[in-house]
């Protein structure tokens, strides 16, 4: 059983969540995309239903609500340290279905990969997630194929059409604020969810060791630049690396912080003595495919990847990671 309320009666109960939680949703930033004439769909703050783009993808996931680009660990001096403070309020995240099918991905790396991440548990256990249905399918993503189509974990669902706003509540502090809505009906929902994508992945069901000695690797690492920028918009990619800062007034105290890291980037598999384990883009982008639905999926049961498509989007030499799982499963057959 669901809920439907005219759109100014969901706006004005809205813009009173807004003051009980920090909501993210997708947004549109305008001049903030790759140029300045260029606009980008990523993650921010809202307070309104009409400040959320509801019929486009995010071009950025919503990873970075709940882990942040440039994160302080802790904060230091030359006999004491002091970790940050965490979020103050409940985070309510609106995502899509591929997406909340990505959080438990995350969770599995970060909460239960042989011990807990202080950082992330904390900015987890106060995250609500509201579903936002798929109408129709976008351009490069295959979720049908990766089967994160639909999800049924999410606390509340929001749709509007028209003048009128539907929702499946889930959650009991947010269900009683919507039985008490003025205007509200008790009616049927279920989350919009697409049954076909244009772009259809079939995963491969033999891959090897031996999978990792192909000669396609070597073809796309000719073409990879080492950007990047696939993992930064990846829902599911989990890397870091780790920085001391040191402040100019003081050199005996600063900071030390995690920022988001790429696997594809030169020098990220660099050690002492000049050792490196993936020396080319061929090796590197072998590293990450076969990462995403070959290692991951060995340990935890279920491919890491959930078939968003946004490294296919955002790649500037238009280097397809679906084609690259297809053409595996061409040559595993």
């Amino acid at each position: 059983m669901g809920y439907q309320l005219g759109k100014a009666d969901a706006e004005a109960l809205f813009r009173n969540w807004a003051k009980r939680y920090d909501i993210f949703a997708p947004v549109l930033m305008e001049g903030e995309g790759c140029f300045s004439d260029t606009d980008v769909i990523r993650y921010g703050k809202v307070s309104s239903l009409d400040e959320i783009v509801w019929d486009k993808k995010s071009d950025y996931s919503f990873k970075e609500v709940l882990l942040h680009i440039n994160e302080t660990l802790f904060y230091f001096t030359e006999d004491e340290t002091a970790v940050p403070k965490g979020p103050q309020k409940d985070i309510l995240i609106f995502l899509r279905a591929c997406d909340l099918h990505a959080v438990k991905r995350l969770d599995e790396i970060y909460l239960k990969n042989g011990f807990e991440d202080f950082y992330y548990a904390r900015i987890r256990e106060r995250a609500r997630f509201i579903l936002m249905g798929c109408g129709t399918t976008c351009s490069s993503g295959f979720c049908v194929s990766m089967g994160t189509n639909q999800a049924d974990n999410y606390d509340a669902y929001l749709k509007i059409d028209g003048e009128q706003v539907y929702a499946d509540i889930r959650w009991e502090e947010w269900k009683a604020d919507m039985e008490q809505a003025p205007g509200v009906q008790k009616t049927e929902v279920s989350p919009d969810s697409v049954t076909e994508n244009q772009e259809k992945v079939t995963l491969p069901k033999q891959l090897s060791n031996e999978s990792f000695g192909k000669e396609i690797w070597k073809e796309y690492g000719d073409r990879c630049i080492g950007c990047g920028r696939c993992n930064f918009v990846c829902p599911t990619c989990t890397c870091f690396t780790m920085q001391d800062i040191f402040y100019k007034d003081n050199p005996k105290a600063g900071e030390r912080r995690r920022v988001w890291a790429s696997c594809q980037v030169d020098g990220y598999t660099d050690m002492a003595g000049g050792i490196a384990f993936r020396k080319t883009q061929g090796e590197r982008m072998r590293f990450k495919v076969m990462h995403k639905i070959y290692d991951y999926e060995k340990r935890f049961g279920y491919p890491m990847c959930v078939g968003c498509g946004r490294c296919d989007d955002v790649c500037p030499e238009y280097i397809s990671y679906s084609n690259c799982i297809n053409r595996l499963a061409k040559e595993e057959q």
